[in-house]
């Protein structure tokens, strides 16, 4: 049995208790969260990522693996983020674990409602994985890690409310005011990808028509290259040279790829999406009145390619333009491991409330004159 296997039994069930509320007030509570490691996973359609974090939000160790086929049963990927944690425990002191999930969390943050790259449906990951894992767990949608992380450690520092909006294959989002991620009554707020800005326009997998996302995505920006190359259009032939006329084989590192050496058609379409995120972010600024706007996101890797024409299609639709401050649009700092970094960083918060929940118990049973001897093993360390 491994050195973690045999601490984690003796300090049997101690170690199992997860509160039930992470807290709703997380302005502040990071000052004074303990400065221990502990690990963020983040989950995607095709990879799991997990790492050790510290309170600074450097990374200590990371490991990376294939998501399990989504026709899997859930405790498949659950098995996959157990081995992970365990692996890195054996070399690390883990306080507690973050999980950031791409699909809807509820507002307790113990059940991913759906997940729709994976078979989670209603699953109680939380619980689930602290039964196994036997330390406080914490999840989360990935783009409300992503934005605490940016906001703690990247691009966000020192805005008091800020916007994240990741561009993948869709687009995800998150709201943070006043140093709290705002998740909503129900805890699916942020998905801002879904808002219709095209009555009657591309059908969505969501299940409507004319969402954000399919206007301002990877997704757009590989669906309408592919068109243009089957098309057989003439401001195509250098990407269609560049897969061998193999229109599938077009992908958005690609394009990203040409758009840089210059390529019409691959720069024209960044100034498309481009063009589509600035309006949006003009529709998002009306309502919410961020003071930054951080990008995040696979696609957000074109840099100026896409971030120069939001920028330019924001000034031009935003309400009220002219007479009102505008809001900072920025590239995400820390990149694909925000996600992981934030998960962790929320995960410290609970890490905090449970010492303090096992320093209580030790010393109630102190004040009642019974000393440690009936404090259950485990607990002694936690004075």
């Amino acid at each position: 049995m491994s050195a973690y296997r045999e601490r984690v039994h003796r300090r049997g069930a101690a170690r199992a208790t997860v509160l039930q509320t992470v807290g709703r007030r997380e302005r502040r509570s990071h000052l004074t969260a303990p400065r221990v490691p502990t690990v963020g996973i983040d989950i995607g359609g095709t990879k799991v990522m997990a790492g050790v974090v510290d309170a600074d939000g450097n990374i200590l160790e990371k490991l990376r693996t294939e998501t399990p086929d989504k026709s899997k049963s859930p405790k498949v990927v659950e098995d996959t983020i157990v081995e992970l944690v365990l692996d890195l425990s054996e070399r690390h002191d883990v306080h507690a674990v973050g999980i950031g999930a791409a699909g809807w969390v509820d507002a307790d943050r113990s059940r991913v409602l759906f997940a729709p790259h994976l078979s989670w449906r209603d699953e109680p990951l939380r619980d689930k994985l602290a039964e196994r894992l036997l330390v406080p767990v914490m999840v989360d949608n990935d783009a409300n890690t992503a934005a605490w992380a940016e906001w703690r450690f990247g691009a966000g520092r020192g805005a008091d409310d800020l916007v994240m909006i990741t561009l993948g294959t869709g687009i995800g989002g998150a709201i943070l005011q006043d140093g709290q991620v705002k998740r909503g009554r129900y805890g699916v707020a942020g998905e801002f990808g879904h808002m219709q800005v095209v009555p009657g326009g591309h059908r969505c997998p969501c299940g409507n028509r004319g969402c954000w996302e399919q206007y301002s995505s990877g997704n757009a920006l590989v669906r309408e290259a592919r068109e243009l190359a089957a098309a057989d259009s003439p401001v195509a032939q250098a990407i269609i040279d560049r897969v061998g006329g193999n229109v599938s084989e077009i992908t958005g590192p690609l394009i990203t790829e040409l758009a840089r050496e210059g390529d019409a058609m691959c720069v024209e379409l960044f100034q498309d999406i481009g063009q589509w995120l600035g309006v949006g972010i003009a529709n998002l600024a009306a309502a919410l009145d961020p003071s930054c706007f951080v990008i995040g996101g696979g696609v957000s890797a074109a840099d100026d390619l896409l971030i120069g024409p939001a920028r330019d299609a924001f000034r031009r639709t935003l309400t009220g333009r002219g007479y009102r401050p505008e809001a900072r649009i920025v590239k995400a700092e820390l990149g694909p491991e925000a996600g992981m970094v934030g998960a962790a960083d929320l995960a410290r918060l609970i890490a905090r409330r449970f010492r303090r929940t096992n320093r209580r118990r030790v010393e109630r049973y102190e004040r009642a004159g019974l000393g440690t001897r009936l404090v259950p093993r485990g607990r002694e360390d936690a004075r």
